[in-house]
């Protein structure tokens, strides 16, 4: 469906039932109504357009007015649950996909909203989850112009599985690329790490907190604005998400064939965080963020990227937290707290399943 540029005419369909039948996937007019009781109503912010396309008509001289270069990406979400502190599965497909295009260096315009929704999803809720995808949308200044909606019977899929695609204009001065990385640059982060896998857990009762953790799930474009204009020769920026931090830094020693190496003193993580990981036995290196990046920036530009981040509500936190060398291509130590060295390798498998 398209929900761009079209006047606003029609009135809205309602459902009147309290959850989703296999009926609203039928492509009658039950599916209509649930389209628009549920998803127009909440992305056009209007009456419904006289006429749905089957595409989004985008102006390409507007697209080149911010740059020479179009960004692409595509992310499926399928957390559980589907409510969790801090943010719920329709907030974190849009700042996902948002953050996904802007660690590219791209400035974030359109997405896309695609669902597969379980037979006897509770409507309330589904409404709840657009309601926060269009509010997470319009706070990034970024728009939902398309989607598709899908049910299926019972158990053939858990409640709701959201898949967003997003499309960026890079300008032309930003080339950001993880094989730049060169010796000496500094390994960054804007803030406490494994935030979001701690409150995805809380939220499942696998663990009580006596101080309740929530997601850091948040749209990033914003501050990695404010990084670029202060540290232009910003080599590479990457968020870590599903395998964390220690996945995210054996990517780009391995595409840089360099090494680096971190300093457990330097990694933030709250004590809530870093306590419940060693009762669990997890290593919070692993654990999924959904507002973090990390970023690989020049000696000279290492102060002025933290000093930007720092200004910034999303990089209050911003740390130095490693460096990059010479060393053994493609290996990740760490500096530990103890005063040796041990190796960090990626993640094999999940620690933590159905995390984003």
């Amino acid at each position: 469906m398209n929900l761009l540029d079209l006047p606003p005419r029609r009135s809205l369909g309602r459902v009147h039932v309290p959850a989703v039948t296999l009926a609203h996937g039928g492509g009658g007019k039950a599916m209509k109504d649930l389209i628009d009781d549920v998803f127009v109503s909440a992305f056009c912010n209007a009456k419904a357009p006289d006429v749905l396309e089957d595409q989004a008509r985008l102006d390409l001289a507007a697209l080149a007015r911010y740059g020479d270069r179009l960004a692409f990406t595509t992310d499926s979400f399928v957390v559980d649950p589907l409510f969790f502190p801090g943010g719920d599965i329709g907030k974190l497909a849009v700042c996902g996909t948002i953050n996904d295009l802007a660690v590219g260096g791209a400035k974030p315009l359109y997405l896309s909203c695609a669902v597969v929704i379980e037979e006897g999803m509770p409507l309330d809720a589904l409404r709840g989850i657009a309601n926060s995808m269009a509010e997470a949308a319009r706070m990034a200044g970024v728009r939902i112009v398309t989607g598709d909606t899908k049910v299926v019977q019972r158990g053939a899929c858990d409640k709701l599985f959201i898949t967003t695609t997003g499309i960026g204009v890079i300008p032309p001065q930003i080339d950001l690329g993880i094989h730049q990385i060169k010796p000496g640059d500094g390994i960054l982060v804007n803030g406490l790490l494994g935030d979001h896998g701690a409150a995805i857990l809380a939220a499942r009762g696998d663990l009580a907190l006596e101080t309740e953790v929530a997601s850091d799930c948040a749209a990033l474009h914003g501050l990695i604005e404010a990084l670029l204009r202060a540290a232009p020769g910003t080599r590479c920026i990457r968020d870590a998400t599903r395998g964390g931090l220690a996945t995210v830094l054996n990517e780009m020693a391995e595409a840089s064939a360099l090494s680096i190496e971190i300093d457990e003193s330097a990694t933030p993580l709250r004590e809530e965080v870093r306590g419940f990981c060693e009762i669990l036995g997890l290593d919070p290196l692993y654990l999924a963020n959904e507002g973090k990046v990390v970023i690989a920036v020049p000696p000279a530009e290492i102060e002025a990227a933290l000093a930007a981040m720092r200004a910034h509500p999303l990089g209050a936190g911003a740390a130095l937290i490693g460096h990059a060398s010479g060393g053994i291509p493609a290996r990740v130590t760490m500096q530990t707290v103890f005063g040796g060295k041990r190796i960090v390798d990626m993640l094999i498998g999940e620690q933590l399943p159905r995390i984003c």
